[in-house]
C-alpha cells in the first residue's frame, strides 16, 4: 500500500497542473475561436482541441509562455489548412516552454509547426501532412524549431515536406527522436546547430534520409556536436521535389547520412540500407560564399558499428554510375569528397569501411576526381558529445 501511494505521489508531481483549461471544438467559427483561445491564454494554460477536423482559413500564433496545446489524437484532432488564405505557416510559437501534442496539422500553406526564438519547445506526437503527396508547392518544413534552445521532437510523423521533414535549425540543445519521416526531400535535418541527439527514428522513402548541414551567412553559424544513433535508414528514394535553388536540392536521392560543412558529427548504430546513392556522404560546402567566419569542411566525423546493408548500387550524382563502375558496381558505404582544408588534414575515424575518397579539388570539381578507396580511415582524436539534456520539467512530458 505505501509503495502505490509513493507511485501516485510521484505521479501527481510529474503530471502538469494546468491553471486553467480552454476548450475548443470544430465548428464553423473554429478559426476565431482557436485563435482567440490562444491570444487569451495565460502562462499555465492548456488549449484543449477536441476530436474532429478544424477548418482554417489562415495561419495560428501563440506568444504565450508556459502553454499546452492539445489534441486527442494525430488522427483525430485535424487542423485543416486546405483553405489557407494567409499565414506563412500552419501554427507558429515564438514562446517560451510550449508544448504541442496529441494532434495533426494537413496541408499548410507554408511550414506546418513552427517555433521561433524559443526556449523550451516540445512537439510530442504530431502528424504533419501534406496529403497530396511529394509536390514542389507544399509546404518547406513539417515541424521547424529555429533560433531555439532545448527543443524536444518526440513521436511526430511528417510526410511531403518540400525540404526537410523534421527540421532545426539554428538552434542548441536538441532531440529528435520516436519520429518518422517520409515523402519528403530530407527527412531530418539538422543544421547550423549544436548539441543534438537523433535517434530512434523510422527515415524512409525520402530523397535524402538524415542531413547534418552547416551554411553561410545565417545568424547562428559553427554547427557541432551531433549524434546519430539507433535510427532505420531505409529505402530512401523519392525522386528530389524541391523548389529550385533551395540548398537541399542538390541531394541526389538515395542519400542516407549526408553531412556538410559540420563539426564533431557522430554516426553509430544505425541501420542503412536501400538507398542508391550511398549509405553515408561527407561533403564539403562548394559554393561560392563570403562569410569569413565560415569552414566549409566536414570535420571530426565518426562513422562507426552501423548495420549497412545494400546501398550505393546506383548513384544519382553526374559521374556517379562511372564512379560506381570504377570501384566494383556500386559505392563502399562511406564516400567522403576528400576536400581537405588549408592547413592540414581534419580529424576523421570512419571504420564502417571501406571508404571511398574522392580527393576533389576546393571546387569540388567531378571531372577532376581521383578516388582511392581505403578500409578504414582513422586519424586524430575525436571525443563523443555528451548526451543531450533537457531541462527536467521538459523530460518528463513524453515519459
Amino acid at each position: 500500500m505505501r509503495s502505490f501511494a509513493l507511485a501516485l505521489c510521484a505521479f501527481a508531481l510529474a503530471a502538469p497542473a494546468y491553471a486553467k483549461t480552454i476548450a475548443v471544438s470544430p465548428g464553423p467559427d473554429a478559426q476565431e475561436a482557436l485563435q482567440l483561445a490562444l491570444l487569451d491564454a495565460k502562462p499555465g494554460d492548456m488549449v484543449e482541441l477536441a476530436a474532429g477536423r478544424f477548418e482554417l482559413t489562415d495561419g495560428l500564433s501563440l506568444d504565450v509562455d508556459e502553454v499546452t496545446i492539445k489534441g486527442a489524437g494525430p488522427d483525430a484532432t485535424v487542423l485543416s489548412f486546405d483553405g489557407q488564405q494567409g499565414g506563412a505557416e500552419g501554427l507558429l510559437i515564438t514562446s517560451d516552454k510550449v508544448t504541442v501534442r496529441d494532434l495533426a496539422v494537413e496541408n499548410s500553406k507554408g511550414d506546418g509547426v513552427k517555433s521561433k526564438d524559443a526556449d523550451q519547445i516540445s512537439m510530442i506526437n504530431l502528424r504533419v501532412e501534406w496529403t497530396g503527396g511529394p509536390k514542389a508547392t507544399n509546404g518547406a518544413y513539417g515541424v521547424y524549431p529555429v533560433g531555439s534552445s532545448n527543443v524536444l521532437i518526440d513521436g511526430v510523423t511528417v510526410r511531403g515536406a518540400s525540404d526537410a521533414g523534421i527540421y532545426v535549425g539554428q538552434s542548441n540543445t536538441i532531440i529528435v527522436r520516436n519520429s518518422v519521416a517520409e515523402f519528403n526531400v530530407a527527412g531530418i535535418e539538422i543544421e547550423n546547430s549544436s548539441s543534438a541527439d537523433v535517434y530512434g527514428n523510422t527515415v524512409t522513402h525520402n530523397t535524402g534520409g538524415i542531413l547534418v548541414f552547416d551554411l553561410p551567412n545565417l545568424p547562428v553559424m559553427g554547427g557541432h556536436s551531433t549524434r546519430v544513433f539507433d535510427n532505420r535508414i531505409v529505402n530512401n528514394d523519392t525522386p528530389n521535389f524541391a523548389p529550385e535553388g533551395n540548398i537541399v536540392a542538390s541531394v541526389p536521392v538515395g542519400a542516407g547520412v549526408m553531412i556538410m560543412a559540420n563539426r564533431n558529427v557522430h554516426v553509430f548504430d544505425n541501420e542503412i540500407d536501400g538507398n542508391q546513392t550511398a549509405a553515408i556522404m561527407l561533403v564539403g560546402y562548394t559554393r561560392e560564399f563570403d562569410d569569413e567566419s565560415y569552414n566549409p569542411i566536414p570535420r571530426e566525423v565518426v562513422v562507426r558499428d552501423n548495420r549497412i546493408g545494400r546501398n550505393g548500387w546506383a548513384p544519382a550524382f553526374p559521374g556517379g554510375t562511372e564512379l560506381a563502375a570504377a570501384v566494383g558496381g556500386a559505392l563502399p558505404p562511406v564516400m567522403w569528397d576528400g576536400v581537405a582544408p588549408a592547413e592540414g588534414p581534419q580529424a576523421m575515424r570512419l571504420t564502417d569501411g571501406p571508404v571511398l575518397n574522392l580527393n576533389l579539388p576546393k571546387s569540388g570539381a567531378m571531372d577532376q576526381a581521383n578516388p582511392s578507396v581505403t578500409p578504414t580511415l582513422e586519424r586524430g582524436e575525436i571525443t563523443e558529445p555528451a548526451a543531450v539534456v533537457l531541462p527536467e520539467a521538459q523530460a518528463a512530458l513524453a515519459s
